[in-house]
């Protein structure tokens, strides 16, 4: 296994892909560093002598300045360097694209649902959701009613776990039983739904809705427009109290303006309008219910790999995931890219550093003076608040290796891969281009994701080196570890193991190309992800302040 790696050419700083020994020499091409110190593995060690002040280089960018004088062979991390970035500013060059060979897949297909309009789904979901915060008491009772007695509740192996506490300990048993009884924890199990062809009935609680911004209230109907209408959504019912700022009309206008060729059934019940609470939820678990049953006509067919849409995200870094998870789903973005399908690359905080390189994919100088006017727009909007993108880093990421923003974004920007940027989308815009998709959201995973999947993303592609569960509810999300001993460690939530890469038992493009055979896999229900399985349905609409 190799011990070090320069990422390019351009780079002073060298990554330690195992533990380095201090007064050990490590060589690499016709270089050699004796390090002062030990060096764990993911962190950095300079190349060559720094003075404070000196430009700092990984990736082919800047990533950050020294704060003091650093001697080659010697660690850098947050004692002796801080944030720094290019600057940047719309489209400057044109970026062949090297396309690569997908002559494999173009005869491939995956078994999808297709709807009335637009493209195919991964998934057949029902969806339930409340206009504001007042009705999650009503979306509970909807939830705990039709998922229930229609099959879909989990019974959790916690749940099942403290049963058989409770009862042990109603039997007098002594205290070491109990904590003998620690590794008896079983699966997940549900039982056969009522329809198996609707894969279920997702419950989209949130807290927003009102007393908040007219900005708050019209992103979140143009986001909860998107899940109605996403290609993984047979239809939706939606609870409003009739009082909030996200009125009705506004949901309404959300599906006019951004999906006009909607034509689904959609049922909405308004609480103020009814004869009473229980004649609201009657009639919404009713016409639900058989909302659901006509559903379950439906059938997977086959469909074009162009109808899929990928958004790759990442949580959870580490100093590997720039090297080997998230380069291998850029070349998957790749792939699917070349055979007429759309990736999706969001988290604009983690794209600091890398903007020229993205405004120059642009196939338009026009997409690219809009991403630099969103990228810097919300850097702005960080600094009003007294933060900016170099507060992004968090304490697990600065930790195993990301040291910086800039280090962190130019190893996270590598799960767009090398394909033009067709189109550039502000949050919560619906993505309707085939290519690759630069889309506003925050760092922050959950935000991020369900951004993603109101954008129209019907599989998501998630790499993490520290371990993350994160799902959605209406979107496959397949978990990417960075490094094997995650994979092993949490197997549970891990999907693919990207490690290999870094041992060198296989390429980026290899881990790529299973990749995308996993996607379809998934896209055709062939391959359960570990997150849908768990039931790790996270959603959180972002609420346009500053998250990062």
């Amino acid at each position: 296994m190799r011990s070090i790696l320069r990422i390019h050419p351009a780079d002073d700083l060298i990554v330690a892909l195992q533990p380095l020994k201090a007064g050990h020499t490590y060589q690499l091409d016709h270089e050699a560093w004796s390090l002062p110190g030990d060096i764990g593995a993911k962190q950095k060690f300079a190349a060559r002598n720094f003075a404070a002040g000196d430009r700092v280089t990984m990736y082919g960018v800047t990533v950050g300045r020294t704060t003091q004088a650093i001697a080659a062979g010697a660690l850098v991390h947050t004692h002796n360097l801080k944030h720094d970035s290019d600057a940047f500013g719309g489209k400057q060059q044109e970026i062949a694209w090297s396309t690569p060979d997908v002559s494999r897949w173009k005869s491939r297909t995956f078994a999808g649902y297709k709807r009335p309009t637009g493209r195919a789904g991964s998934a057949n979901y029902w969806v339930v959701i409340p206009l504001v915060f007042c009705e999650n008491r009503n979306l509970n009772f909807m939830r705990e009613a039709l998922q229930t007695e229609l099959g879909y509740k989990k019974t959790g192996p916690y749940q099942q776990f403290a049963r058989q506490l409770a009862a042990m300990h109603q039997k007098g048993v002594s205290k070491s039983e109990l904590e003998a009884l620690a590794a008896s924890i079983d699966e997940t199990s549900t039982s056969k739904p009522l329809f198996p062809h609707v894969d279920g009935v997702k419950f989209l609680e949130h807290g927003l809705g009102c007393g908040g911004t007219r900005q708050d209230a019209e992103a979140l109907c143009a986001l909860l427009a998107g899940y109605i209408a996403h290609p993984n959504v047979a239809g939706a019912t939606v609870l409003s109290l009739g009082c909030q700022h996200a009125q009705v009309s506004l949901l309404e206008k959300a599906l006019a303006d951004h999906h006009p060729h909607f034509a689904k059934p959609l049922h909405i019940f308004e609480q103020q309008k009814s004869a009473s609470e229980r004649d609201m939820m009657s009639r919404a678990i009713k016409t639900t219910f058989l909302g659901m049953a006509e559903a379950n006509d439906l059938r997977r067919e086959p469909c074009p790999i162009s109808d899929l849409i990928v958004g790759v995200e990442c949580g959870g870094s580490d100093g590997f995931s720039g090297i080997s998870a998230n380069p291998a789903i850029g070349h998957t973005a790749d792939l699917l890219v070349a055979l007429g399908g759309t990736a999706a690359l969001s988290e604009f905080p983690e794209l600091c550093g890398i903007e020229q390189e993205l405004s120059n994919r642009c196939v338009t100088a026009t997409l690219a003076d809009r991403f630099v006017h969103l990228m810097r727009a919300y850097q702005r909007a960080a600094e009003a608040c007294g933060s900016g993108f170099d507060a992004n880093p968090s304490p697990g990421n600065i930790r195993d290796g990301l040291i910086t923003d800039a280090i962190k974004s130019a190893g996270a920007a590598k799960k767009g891969g090398t394909s033009p940027v067709t189109d550039v989308l502000d949050y919560p815009e619906p993505i309707t281009k085939p290519g690759l998709a630069l889309v506003c959201t925050p760092g922050n995973d959950v935000e991020s994701t369900t951004a993603l999947a109101g954008a129209g993303c019907t599989v998501m592609l998630f790499s993490t080196g520290l371990g993350t569960p994160t799902g959605n509810p209406i979107c496959p999300t397949l978990k990417i570890s960075t490094n094997t001993e995650l994979a092993l460690r949490m197997g549970d939530v891990i999907d693919y193991d990207a490690g290999p890469i870094i041992t060198g038992k296989k390429t980026v493009e290899q881990a790529g190309e299973e990749m995308l055979e996993l996607t379809i896999a998934t896209a055709s229900g062939e391959y359960t992800p570990k997150a849908v399985a768990l039931g790790q349905d996270d959603f959180l609409p972002w609420k346009r302040g500053v998250s990062l």
